[in-house]
């Protein structure tokens, strides 16, 4: 019985879709697949120093007296406050005994970091060694648009071998 009305449906459905024409696909749309997202949060710092960070380029640094830097739409006060310690480092970077390029990732990586997080400074330690990277250290913060002032650090943040950097991260409701 079960195959009667089994039969009866389908000349039904038959007699129903007999005049319909069926569609013909004339356009395939094959997208590239995005990638995950823990793929694009690792490509992020990398994309970061290829498109921020030069070693070409010569910024106007004091060739005297601690290295500092301030860009020039941040306030001259934030630099000062910065020299005394008034803004403790959220974040710290280690860069001893890396590469440049290892650095360069690190460095960016830790930039987007301090964004993300709502870090206002973060402390860099560069080490003394053979001075490579505290030469360039200088040179990629300062091309680095959210970077609003670096100053040498105090003693107990790492003295000559550290910088405590200035983030611009926004005007947020939530800011530190």
């Amino acid at each position: 019985m079960n195959k009667a009305l089994n039969h009866e449906g389908l000349e039904a459905f038959q007699e129903l879709v007999k005049g319909v024409k069926p569609l013909t696909q004339d356009k395939q749309h094959f997208g590239t697949p995005l990638p995950a997202k823990v793929v694009r949060q690792e490509l992020a710092p990398k994309l970061a120093v290829q498109h921020y960070f030069s070693d070409t380029f010569q910024p106007l640094l004091p060739s005297d007296g601690p290295m500092r830097w301030r860009a020039e739409h941040a306030d001259k006060q934030e630099l000062k406050r910065l020299r005394r310690g008034d803004y403790p480092p959220d974040l710290i970077l280690d860069l001893h005994g890396m590469r440049q390029t290892e650095a360069k990732l690190e460095l960016a990586a830790l930039l987007e970091a301090c964004i993300r997080e709502q870090c206002q400074c973060c402390c860099v330690m560069h080490g003394y060694g053979t001075g490579i990277l505290k030469q360039q250290l200088p040179l990629w913060l300062a091309q680095h648009p959210k970077v609003k002032a670096f100053h040498q650090a105090p003693k107990e943040w790492g003295g000559d071998a550290a910088l405590l950097v200035l983030v611009d991260i926004g005007d947020q409701p939530f800011r530190r």
